[in-house]
């Protein structure tokens, strides 16, 4: 599938240029020519003889940009002075920062922060450890950590490099749920370390996202947190994924007026994401998965070393269906794809049933082309966001996190990842709900909030069914407005 021109790679080109009627017309049609889409130009100078012009230009990938610089200086009398990219000036210094939420403005407001009048509340919390979650940043702050081996689809390129992305990630959890996050990428991949670290740094944080964690050792790693650590830990691309998809499958058998008892769903990739999907379906009452992994269908046949393969072939493909993935798809109502770019076709989509709902989430390059996909199944949808139905994480934990802090959750569980993907659904309205819209924008202000008050509700009544006290909410030391 052919790269478009997108914001990823918008630069803007200053050039010098003889000034003229036709410079700027010819400059433009010198960067349209290579098909970038210009989206600005800006004389900044002009005298009579000489002007320099900025474009502003969308372009496919970095040869496209020297392809557009190249095609510039070729121009009679043109010079590129300059290239810069509009997504490395955004990073540039990082994308967070600390602001303190309280005003320093004199003495007595020191004392108060800090010495001496800390004190009281340090000795508060030592008297009553989880008075941590009111008086301090644990409250509302979440751990973003990695190990840089997984990064989008970039793999194991270390901790330093994956930064941007956690940056992005604690930006958004800002953003949409109005939580505190904090990127902790870590130097090491040996597992026990990451545990032993992430325990050690537990204390300030009220939640753990693991993030970017390649597999297998991201089971264990979050297995083993949820374990021995109080505060809810979530591996995002694994649930986070899960989560999207089954929000918008809910909405999309609606679409096709199907159940998902019923369906036969076909998973390509069983790795982190594949493995969660499958889990969080059966969970919500599917009955049908085949799924295949880069060696073919998984089966009850075959034996794994790999204890999450070992659980998907005991849970699922009841049949013992052993064929190709193409084959399995023969008479399918749903593919779902977490696996690697255009390994199908349209016409394997057209050997689906009638209604067929496929999901190609690879990023960037799905696992059949859209557009294919579109010729022959009701619904279709993707990991980007260029064209409808976009999978996207940022719909889930904003909002799940906001709901686990708010209820001073200690732990997180398949019920509250179902309860998220119900909800999430929910906000698309049958009003709302096409073949073209089965899964709100991520723009969506209401999602957050709609996510957030499912997972209070749910936390809340798990605690009351174990019969466990709801969290300690009375007077501290000579109250706090709180009580």
């Amino acid at each position: 599938m052919a790269a478009i021109p997108g914001p990823s790679y918008s630069i803007t080109l200053r050039i010098g240029a003889p000034t003229g009627p036709r410079t700027t017309t010819d400059v433009v049609s010198a960067v349209g020519a290579t098909g970038a889409a210009v989206t600005a130009v800006d004389v900044v100078e002009s005298t009579d003889t000489q002007m320099v012009v900025d474009i502003s230009a969308n372009a496919r990938d970095e040869a496209h940009v020297l392809e557009i610089r190249d095609r510039l200086d070729a121009l009679d009398g043109v010079v590129v002075r300059h290239v810069s990219d509009a997504t490395f000036l955004l990073h540039l210094g990082g994308k967070l920062e600390v602001r303190p939420k309280v005003n320093l403005r004199h003495r007595d407001d020191l004392s108060r922060a800090y010495t001496p009048g800390v004190a009281r509340v340090c000795l508060a919390i030592a008297e009553r450890p989880e008075n941590a979650r009111r008086l301090t940043v644990k409250r509302n702050t979440v751990a973003v950590v990695t190990d840089g081996t997984a990064v989008l689809g970039l793999g194991d390129i270390g901790p330093e490099a994956s930064l941007p992305v956690m940056e992005g990630k604690a930006a958004l959890f800002k953003q949409f749920g109005g939580v505190d996050a904090w990127p902790v990428p870590l130097d090491t991949t040996d597992t026990e370390e990451i545990i032993r670290i992430v325990k050690a740094i537990a204390p300030a944080y009220g939640g753990v996202n693991l993030e970017d964690i390649s597999a297998p050792r991201c089971f264990e790693i979050e297995r083993r947190l949820r374990e021995e650590l109080e505060i809810p830990v979530f591996h995002d691309d694994q649930h986070g994924t899960a989560i999207v998809v089954l929000a918008a499958l809910i909405n999309a058998l609606k679409v096709v007026g199907k159940s998902l008892e019923e369906v036969k769903i076909v998973v390509s990739g069983v790795g982190a994401a594949g493995s969660a999907i499958i889990r969080l379906l059966k969970g919500q009452g599917a009955q049908n998965i085949v799924a295949f992994g880069s060696r073919g269908a998984i089966s009850a046949e075959n034996g794994y070393d790999d204890s999450d393969r070992q659980w998907i072939a005991d849970n699922t493909n009841a049949a013992g269906f052993t064929g190709t993935l193409q084959e399995g798809l023969a008479g399918a109502d749903v593919f779902i794809g977490v696996s690697a770019g255009n390994i199908l076709t349209g016409a394997d989509i057209a050997a689906m049933a009638e209604g067929a709902i496929v999901f190609a989430l690879a990023n960037p390059t799905p696992e059949v082309d859209p557009l294919d996909a579109a010729q022959h199944a009701a619904v279709v949808a993707t990991g980007r966001s260029d064209y409808p139905n976009q999978i996207n994480n940022v719909l889930a934990f904003p909002g799940l996190f906001r709901g686990l802090l708010d209820a001073r959750a200690r732990s997180i569980n398949d019920d509250v990842l179902r309860a998220t993907a119900v909800a999430i659904a929910r906000t698309v309205s049958d009003q709302e709900r096409n073949a073209s819209f089965i899964i709100p924008s991520v723009f969506d202000p209401t999602v957050a909030k709609e996510v957030a008050a499912a997972v209070v509700e749910v936390v809340h009544a798990e605690r009351a069914t174990a019969g466990e006290p709801e969290p300690f909410t009375g007077a501290l030391p000579l109250g706090t407005g709180e009580e």
